[in-house]
Order: C-alpha cells, then sequence, then structure tokens
C-alpha cells in the first residue's frame, strides 16, 4: 500500500492508504474529481454496472481486491463527509456472499504438515474432506481448493445417511455460490454399519496409492487423523487440522 494524500482545490483534506491492486488509484482520484466537481457520489464511481452485477455472486479470492476499494471509497467519504451507505450496504453484501463475515476461521493457520519437519516438492494436490465433521464451505475453496488449483477429480468427500439427509440442501446451496454440487466431486454416499464416511475416505486415499503429492485432509476427527497419517507414503506431504 501507499500513502495518497487528499487535497481538494489545493486544501489539504487528509490522506488514505492505496490498496496494492490495479484499479485502486482510478478509484482514488475518479473519486475525488467527482467530489470537487459537485457530481452524485455512489459506488458507480468505484464499478461499471457489469461488475456490480457480479458482485451478488461468489467472485474467486472472496473479492478482496474490490473489498479493498470499496474501503478506500468509504474512507474517502469520511474524509470529505460524503454519504457512503451504499458502498458499506454493497460491502456487507459481497461479505455474506463470500462467507468472510461470519467465517473467521482461518484453515491455513491450523493446518499442519503432520508426517514430515519440511515440506518435499510434490506434483500433485488431494483433498480428502470429512464435510459432515467439517463444513466451512467458503474458506475450504478460498484458503485450499483455490490457492492449490485442485481439480474437482481430486476432492473426495463424503457424509454419513443421517447428515446427508439433514444438511444435502444446505450444503448445496452453499455449493451453488461456486458452481458446484455435491456430484462435482468424488462424493460417498455412504451406507450404514461398516460403510461410515471416515473409512470410506481411507480406503479411497489407500487406494490411490499416492506419492509426492500434497495431500489434505479435513477433518476433526482424532482417529481418523492417525489413520491418515499410518497410511501415507513418506513421499507425501501431509497436511492435517490441528485444535
Amino acid at each position: 500500500m501507499s500513502k495518497q494524500k487528499v487535497s481538494i482545490e489545493y486544501r489539504y483534506r487528509g490522506s488514505v492508504e492505496l490498496p496494492d491492486n490495479r484499479d485502486a488509484k482510478d478509484v482514488f482520484f475518479r473519486t475525488k474529481q467527482a467530489y470537487a466537481n459537485r457530481e452524485e457520489m455512489s459506488i458507480n464511481l468505484v464499478f461499471t454496472k457489469n461488475k456490480l452485477s457480479k458482485l451478488r455472486t461468489y467472485q474467486k479470492g472472496g473479492s478482496e481486491n474490490e473489498l479493498n476499494n470499496l474501503n478506500l471509497y468509504i474512507e474517502l467519504g469520511e474524509i470529505l463527509s460524503f454519504d457512503t451507505i451504499d458502498a458499506r450496504k454493497l460491502k456487507n453484501s459481497i461479505e455474506i456472499t463470500n462467507d468472510t463475515a461470519h467465517s473467521k476461521f482461518n484453515i491455513t493457520k491450523r493446518l499442519k504438515l503432520i508426517n514430515k519437519r519440511q515440506k518435499s516438492h510434490a506434483t500433485q494436490n488431494y483433498l480428502f474432506w470429512d464435510i459432515e465433521n467439517f463444513s466451512g464451505i467458503s474458506s475450504i475453496f478460498s484458503q485450499i481448493i483455490e490457492p492449490y488449483h485442485i481439480d474437482d477429480t481430486n476432492i473426495f468427500m463424503a457424509a454419513n445417511p443421517d447428515s446427508l439427509y439433514l444438511k444435502r440442501a444446505q450444503w448445496e446451496a452453499n455449493l451453488y455460490d461456486y458452481g458446484k454440487t455435491l456430484n462435482s466431486f468424488n462424493f460417498i454416499k455412504c451406507g450404514h454399519g461398516k460403510d461410515v464416511a471416515d473409512t470410506l475416505l481411507l480406503e479411497n486415499f489407500t487406494d490411490l496409492n499416492l506419492k509426492n503429492a500434497n495431500v489434505f485432509m479435513l477433518t476433526f476427527d482424532r482417529d481418523l487423523k492417525e489413520r491418515f497419517t499410518a497410511s501415507t507414503h513418506n513421499s507425501n506431504n501431509l497436511f492435517i487440522m490441528d485444535y
């Protein structure tokens, strides 16, 4: 970020930090010029109509740049004393859509390399996801699936019948924002008895016989963590949720 002075008609009004993205400087000068010309102040100074329409659905990366530019516009409103209610409403809407307002859980800080001290070279990325035990869909996409470019075919999910019956509609609704359904992945419909989610996830993992891969295991189940750790080849990097 870089510091930028806010001056109107040669009068210094304050300063702001410009976000580090390609649109921030344009937003700054466009907003300042509109204010100096006594034009209508609105979020149309920040985004085009087409962009505003897209922001109503999930954006890859959680709309980080867009939120930073909205914050810049809001800060300019505070310095220059113009109304930013529309910008605040949009910011709230984006955060809810991307589940960042209500999901403060930072997966990346809790994921631990469990089977070795130093990460080794990996050629593939896989995710094994106990969705009924860990259902934070938004953070999983923004902090694991997207940064590591994990293909749908390399994502294995499982849920037991009771949880699937109770939560499937909710899971599907959350996945819809990403253009996905449960069936977009290797989703395992478990039976009762022996075919519980944990066992089938582990079976899928061992059947793949992975080597030189980053393996992400998302569960809070201690027993499943231990079973994955015992089953992984030492060339893999096994990342598991810490408590």
